[in-house]
């Protein structure tokens, strides 16, 4: 026999299947239950009126249990024998009966079989009896609810049928409002009406179904203190009969308020580090980190950014330890009869920026957006102060706590760091864009020849600006060049190249070539710069000392920095060639002469609207070289608008060039387009592109052309557009005489000159144009040889021109005391404004140009714009 396995505590709890047994005042079986038979395979004829001993497993165990249950022992464990053999392990427990007018019993001597007599109770026993195993988990289950009840850390009621409490432990719900004792009280007595009926529910539900309800969470708050409110997590299961009658639902309830919020700072802290820092505007970090704060940490977000980020410069504060903020951006609701928060500035003091307070310090008195609780961190990076943000919420959810100060200290910490990497791509990408603006002529021009206006978007990458550009070159004889060029790639590299591209263009076109030719001469410049050789900045060695240590290798320091040395060729944002298109286009002839290395072929819009594309040949890129480039002329109207432009401008998301130039005809032959301003045509085309662009993007930025540059436009490409719309010389205001090679000629010429200067009231310029005419045909007739052309033309200037068959170009020299000739060209260059040379296709001509008189108009009727043709 064994001690009682189960000390202080009742042996058998009396559950179904507990086999029992009725022993007389003789220790004899008197009676038998079924699960007694059950138990130990022996029936009720097969053990009544036996002793009980002739049931243990060893009968000589019997005195033993007699004795412990004189000592008042009344229960313990024993094994006892099956009646097909072998052992049942139980636990017992035995209950004296009395008997009817006997106080007592005793023995009768030898009839219990064992010699050992019995307690002497004369009404005789009930034994109960179970398997020791199964007795053990009653024993398991009634310590696990017993200690179920008397924990404090989770919650646990017991409901009926009717949900009416039943059971509770002692810390059910420990806040204000909820009752003592809570026994027959329904949930909605004391819980917010709303907050007990959402409970309920679910404890409805699962009384219904019998599905256990797991883990469900809900905001609690009591009648008495609604504000406040506490995230439970709620556990519940139904109770049931062994017949399956159900009986109610218990329910756990576990506080998961800290582990809720904790949870939330937590995904804050990843969105905010997700969704922060995903551009590389300095308002567009602004907008995403109080987009991430509110309304999560706060009902209000406010960030506020000093002026000096905003153009890209590190801010310094003014003698009086002062920053000038900006209020960048704006996320949620302001407290209800409080105004909108709106942008503006202020001089704040940096010791009032640098803190994290969430009871009046750095935000004003009156809180953030009307409300009084708040919270401040300053956006700091690298030691230096960028900004500040602020938060407010109602005081209904609760004062800020340390947690959410850190925080927030956290999100502007990492916030700060990407608002400084904005600001640093603020300041190259300006410097930049200042760089490439500055190599740019202005976007409007007006000359002789032509009204022109550009427009350039530059792209939204990564890289930097790109090396598109265009130029209005006003030539010799009132002619104007019209140039659109594109450097391959982005960047810096690309930004230089185009500047010594285009310095290159003005150039050549100051010796009035021809397009083909001046495009041949700029493919060998880009060939010869994408030849040149990267040299290092760093001084070579001269001391003739190794470098290398013991093992064979350099300085590693010194190779990082050769490595950091520069762009070089090969890298993927240095320039690998450049397209461009050049035009000639002459207010007398109204002729029109291009040629194109590589780039798209010019639109032009007759004055009645009809458009059409340049027949021009494209030759190859600059920079392939090997191949010619081919000219094509044409005649304008007078009124016709010219645009040039690069294959940004009609280059699709798909690449498909033809559509882009369907469009862009299809723009500029809408009807009453040419009637507008070039400024506003060009800059409606342009916009046209680049809200495709954020179309395809998925982006709706809808900023007109004059708002900041540094905002993203959803272009891939560079967008260049140059229009020009035509002017004319009219017929009177030129004339020419072809005149032979003989020396008699030049007085014809002058008295005809003379003749026709006074006819357009030029007299003052009779004297100089006779001197400088008759030294150009004087030169002609001597060097070249007829035929000889002199051509007079009034076009802003007085032009004077001498076109002969010879292809020598004239040199000016300063002649000595002792020559006799080598004095006209320089007596030309003294009396004319400017003068030059050009060559033609069947020769030379030598032109000299004339200010006019200041009693004459400098625009004379004969340059003004024609009207043009409207619908």
């Amino acid at each position: 026999m064994n001690e009682t396995p189960f000390p202080g505590d009742s042996l058998l709890p009396f559950p179904e299947g507990t086999a029992g047994a009725l022993l007389d005042s003789r220790g004899r079986v008197g009676g038998w239950s079924p699960e007694a038979e059950d138990l130990l395979g022996r029936s009720a004829a097969d053990v009544v009126g036996r002793p009980a001993h002739d049931l243990l497993a060893d009968p000589t165990a019997w005195p033993a249990l007699v004795e412990a249950y004189a000592r008042g022992e009344a229960g313990g464990e024993t094994v006892l024998r099956k009646g097909g053999g072998g052992d049942v392990p139980v636990v017992y427990q035995a209950f004296a009966l009395a008997a009817d007018g006997d106080g007592g019993g005793g023995s009768d001597g030898d009839d219990s079989g064992s010699g050992g007599g019995t307690a002497g109770v004369g009404g005789g026993w009930l034994v109960l009896a179970a398997p020791a195993p199964l007795a053990a988990r009653w024993h398991q289950d009634r310590a696990f609810v017993r200690e179920l009840f008397l924990q404090d850390r989770v919650g646990l009621a017991v409901f009926d049928a009717e949900l009416r409490l039943l059971r509770t432990n002692t810390h059910l719900l420990p806040y204000t409002g909820v009752p003592h004792d809570l026994r027959g009280r329904r949930l909605s007595e004391f819980l917010w009406p709303g907050d007990a009926a959402a409970v309920e529910k679910k404890l409805r539900e699962v009384l219904r179904t019998g599905r256990p309800s797991i883990g469900t969470e809900e905001i609690l708050r009591t009648v008495e203190d609604p504000a406040g409110g506490v995230v439970i997590s709620i556990s519940a299961f139904r109770l049931q009969a062994p017949d399956g009658q159900v009986l109610g639902v218990t329910a756990l309830f576990t506080d998961v308020t800290e582990l809720r919020r904790s949870g939330e700072r937590l995904a804050l802290l990843h969105r905010a580090t997700a969704n922060v820092g995903g551009s590389l505007s300095v308002r567009d970090t602004g907008r995403e980190l109080a987009d991430a704060l509110a309304p999560g940490l706060g009902d209000l977000a406010v960030v506020e950014i000093a002026d000096a980020v905003m153009l890209g410069e590190e801010p310094v504060p003014d003698p009086a330890g002062r920053l000038r903020l900006r209020r960048t951006a704006v996320a949620g609701r302001p407290a209800a009869g409080t105004q909108a928060t709106r942008a503006g500035t202020a001089l704040v003091s940096v010791d009032a920026v640098d803190t994290v307070d969430g009871a009046g310090t750095g935000a004003g008195a009156d809180g953030v957006g009307g409300y009084p609780t708040f919270m401040t961190a300053p956006l700091r990076a690298r030691g230096i102060v960028l900004g500040r943000v602020s938060l407010g919420r109602h005081p209904d959810r609760g004062a800020y706590e340390a947690a959410d100060r850190d925080l927030l200290r956290e999100i502007a910490d990492r916030a700060a760091l990407a608002l400084d990497n904005a600001r640093r791509f603020t300041r190259e990408r300006r410097a930049a864009l200042g760089l490439q603006r500055s190599m740019l002529p202005p976007t409007q021009s007006e000359t002789i020849a032509t009204s022109t206006s550009g427009v350039y978007l530059h792209a939204d990458t990564t890289t930097g600006v790109g090396g598109d550009w265009f130029d209005v070159i006003p030539l010799s004889s009132a002619r104007v060049a019209l140039v659109v060029g594109d450097v391959v790639g982005h960047g810096l590299a690309a930004t230089a190249t185009m500047g010594r591209l285009r310095t290159a263009v003005r150039t050549l076109a100051d010796l009035d070539l021809e397009p083909d030719e001046l495009l041949a001469h700029l493919d060998d410049l880009v060939t010869q710069l994408l030849a040149e050789p990267e040299e290092s900045d760093r001084e070579p060695e001269t001391d003739g000392r190794d470098r290398r240590d013991e093992h064979g290798y350099g300085d590693e320091e010194d190779a990082d920095d050769d490595r950091d040395e520069g762009w070089h060729i090969g890298h993927p944002s240095s320039p690998t060639g450049a397209t461009c298109v050049f035009a000639i286009y002459d207010p007398v002839s109204l002729r029109c002469t291009v040629a194109s290395a590589g780039h798209p072929p010019p639109a032009v819009a007759d004055p009645e609207g009809r458009v059409s594309y340049l027949p021009v040949d494209p030759g190859p890129p600059l920079g392939v070289g090997g191949l010619p480039f081919e000219t094509t002329e044409v005649e304008l109207a007078p009124g016709s608008v010219l645009a040039l432009y690069s294959d940004g401008l009609i280059e699709g998301q798909d690449g498909d060039l033809d559509a882009g130039m369907a469009d862009l005809a299809a723009r500029l032959g809408r009807p009453g387009a040419l009637a507008r301003p070039l400024r506003e045509l060009g800059r409606e085309i342009a916009a046209a592109r680049r809200d495709e662009g954020c179309r395809h993007q998925g982006t709706s930025h809808g900023r007109e052309l004059g708002q900041s540059q540094s905002q993203s436009h959803g272009l891939g490409d560079d967008v260049t557009l140059l229009l020009a719309r035509t002017r004319a010389v009219p017929a009177e205001d030129s004339v020419s005489w072809p005149i032979e090679a003989d020396p008699a000629a030049v007085g014809a010429v002058r008295e005809a000159a003379t003749a026709q200067l006074r006819a357009w009231g030029l007299e003052e310029l009779v004297f100089t144009t006779e001197l400088v005419l008759s030294e150009l045909v004087t030169n002609a007739i001597r060097y070249a040889g007829g035929p000889i052309e002199v051509r007079i033309v009034r076009a802003g200037r007085l032009i004077c021109e001498v076109s002969d068959p010879s292809a020598t170009h004239p040199r000016m020299r300063r002649a000595r005391l002792t020559d006799e000739g080598g004095r006209g060209l320089y007596l030309v260059a003294q009396l004319a404004t400017r003068w030059g040379s050009r060559y033609s296709r069947s020769g030379k001509t030598i032109w000299a140009e004339q200010d006019f008189p200041p009693s004459v108009a400098t625009e004379p009727p004969v340059a003004t714009e024609p009207p043009v043709a409207t619908e």
